[in-house]
């Protein structure tokens, strides 16, 4: 199926010089001279990484044809290993397979695999998660939420800016696709 660039979002999968993409970002543009172009961020589905990329207002792409497979995340090895849900074969991938994925994998999260042409190619997260503080510097009385931020170490090896006021074992909302802090969950006990 083909797409056209005024159809463009976020997530949609494509194939761009043979290869599977995801756009990650786009922008259409209208320039006073010349015709109009949409100026995209596209990341490779199996390498991960970004490329630039314009194409030519109208133009039209290929869909990537994929299978997507409802998974729950076991535990970590040397490999990844998940679980269908539906019939319970397990999958076992790579650290590089599973890409950026895993600086958010906690046990028991459920995730989508998806494969293109039989074979594994990517992991989606869910695109938000809760995940503990493991390690930070501590929190000190009079830092506020408008006070500035720290790094903190999440429990799956993530790290990720968080206000100067939250301490190791509180667990926070994060969002997956940018690494971003959303708010505290819960604090430690």
């Amino acid at each position: 199926m083909q797409v056209s660039t005024a159809e463009f979002k976020k997530g949609l999968r494509i194939v761009f010089d043979g290869q599977p993409y995801a756009i990650v970002d786009f922008q259409h543009v209208k320039p006073g001279k010349g015709g109009a172009f949409v100026r995209t961020k596209l990341k490779h589905m199996r390498q991960g990484r970004v490329i630039d990329n314009t194409f030519r207002a109208g133009e039209k792409v290929q869909l990537v044809e994929y299978e997507e497979k409802h998974m729950q995340f076991l535990y970590r090895d040397d490999r990844y290993h998940f679980m269908d849900t539906g019939t319970y074969e397990q999958l076992s991938l790579s650290a590089d397979e599973v890409g950026e994925a895993r600086d958010y994998l906690k046990e028991n999260t459920e995730v989508d695999v998806l494969y293109i042409e039989g074979s594994p190619a990517a992991v989606d997260l869910p695109n938000f998660v809760e995940l503990a503080i493991a390690q930070t510097d501590p929190g000190v009385r009079g830092d506020t939420a408008q006070g500035g931020n720290k790094p903190a170490r999440l429990e799956t090896g993530a790290v990720v800016q968080v206000p100067l006021f939250l301490n190791v074992g509180d667990v926070v909302k994060v969002d997956t696709r940018t690494g971003e802090y959303l708010g505290r969950v819960a604090t430690a006990s």
